[in-house]
């Protein structure tokens, strides 16, 4: 059977972003630089920060900006040679001359501000899922990742696993059939991210020394200190979270957007139960997409469920075992149906399970795509170092899935359906959406303006 080497098949299907960035280094031999160390800055230390530090100490860690030294602390204490700043522009400033890529765990309405500071100064970015907190600010994103030429990548780890090559074998290969009905859940919102507090407004709190409260709101209307927003309950609150669906929804949408080229909705149906106080989400929403025709694809209805929702079984499953309650995703496809169990791909099956062994010669016959190792940092790792063409998570790729799920979530602040004009950025019927696909910020981290120009 012949097979496809990992750099072949990357460089021929990974969605590129603009021009191929060669490798370069603030640091390095000269003729190495495949084989060098990348220099690496790490926004936002603590939490899933964690990641990204043990990523970065396995290549040169520079320095880090984190607002929280208490959170950060750990990461401090283990790395104690690497700089230290609270503000990422700062630590760019000082520190940018060294370093090659900057990787951001923040929470999601400092994602932008973050990115853009580094691209600017044509670093390589790793950011955490959701990419940004509202549509201009990822598609002016990919703007960015063009002009300034650099890799990226998103940190959605299922797109690297094994299971999500399987997925893609298996639909190219026909063995699903057309698939007309995608349906996803999870279990959020749940402790400890998803708390209502007992009362709004929240009563006056004094923030910690260790925390620049200031700068943790960055860009978005700054309020009084709450421990209902920091460390871990942020994204209960539209104004600096995009609820379960940004929690989640980058990870358990990946399959079926990427197989299925879902591309963008034309309409986004909510039902939800109210929200216990202002500013603060849905405890329980279904979140129902409508996706168009793609080519000779059929029309996809994909719905999202969260806690409170009952979630259907597929068609075809065994009757007496139920589906775990934790997440997962399932393709209805006109042949078979293809399920996950969990938010990522990690084993994907044709269900029921004596399908898997009804179908097992058909599905070992067919030509294996390439693993890519171990995670979407060091898949950007790879392509900065020229190694394979681009991550598979680049900005390309990132942006329209995230679009989705910031469709859903812009559904389940509103309460609305929403009929999505993709070309024009413009929610059909409803100018007063505008400020969400294009959120207010403060002056001092506004980005990106000249890049929709001409």
């Amino acid at each position: 059977m012949k097979t496809t080497s990992r750099r072949q098949f990357l460089q021929t299907t990974a969605t590129t972003t603009g021009a191929f960035a060669l490798p370069r280094f603030s640091i390095g031999k000269p003729g190495e630089s495949a084989n060098s160390k990348i220099n690496v800055a790490v926004v936002g230390a603590g939490g899933m920060g964690g990641y990204a530090v043990r990523e970065a100490a396995k290549q040169n860690l520079v320095a880090f900006a984190d607002v929280d030294d208490a959170r950060a602390a750990k990461a401090y204490k283990q790395h104690p040679d690497a700089a230290r700043f609270r503000d990422f522009r700062e630590m760019l400033d000082k520190k940018g001359k060294e370093v090659d890529a900057v990787l951001i765990s923040t929470p999601d309405h400092t994602h932008f501000a973050a990115a853009m500071e580094a691209m600017q100064r044509g670093k390589h970015i790793f950011v955490q899922k959701p990419l940004a907190h509202n549509i201009w600010q990822i598609r002016t994103l990919q703007k960015a990742a063009h002009k300034y030429k650099v890799q990226t990548q998103m940190g959605n780890q299922g797109h690297t696993f094994d299971g999500m090559r399987r997925i893609k074998e298996w639909i190219d290969a026909g063995v699903v059939g057309d698939v007309r009905e995608v349906i996803t859940w999870t279990n959020r919102p749940c402790a400890p991210w998803f708390i209502a507090p007992k009362k709004f407004p929240l009563p006056k709190q004094n923030a910690p020394d260790t925390l620049d409260w200031k700068l943790w709101q960055g860009p978005v209307r700054h309020r009084g200190f709450s421990t209902e927003y920091v460390p871990t309950k942020w994204r209960s609150w539209w104004e600096y979270g995009c609820g379960s669906l940004g929690d989640i929804g980058c990870h358990t949408f990946d399959a079926p957007f990427h197989v299925l080229g879902l591309g963008s909705p034309m309409k986004v149906e909510i039902e939800r139960l109210d929200p216990p106080g202002p500013g603060f989400i849905p405890m329980s929403s279904k979140v129902t997409y409508w996706f168009p025709k793609r080519g000779n694809k059929p029309p996809v209805k994909m719905v999202w469920y969260e806690a409170g929702y009952d979630v259907p079984k597929p068609e075809r499953w065994d009757s007496k075992k139920a589906l775990p309650s934790g997440g997962g995703m399932y393709m209805e496809g006109s042949k078979e149906t293809l399920y996950h169990e969990g938010m990522r791909p990690t084993k994907p099956v044709i269900t029921p399970g004596p399908r898997m062994n009804d179908l097992k010669s058909k599905l070992d016959g067919i030509e294996k795509l390439p693993s890519l190792g171990n995670g979407p940092i060091d898949e950007l790792f790879n392509a900065i170092k020229g190694n394979i063409k681009a991550a598979g998570s680049n900005f390309d790729y990132a942006v329209p899935l995230t679009e989705v799920v910031l469709l859903g979530a812009m559904a389940q602040r509103t309460g609305k359906t929403i009929e999505w004009d993709p070309k024009n950025m413009k929610v059909k019927g409803h100018p007063e959406f505008d400020n969400l696909v294009r959120e207010p910020a403060h002056r001092e981290f506004s980005y990106g303006e000249e890049l929709w120009k001409g």
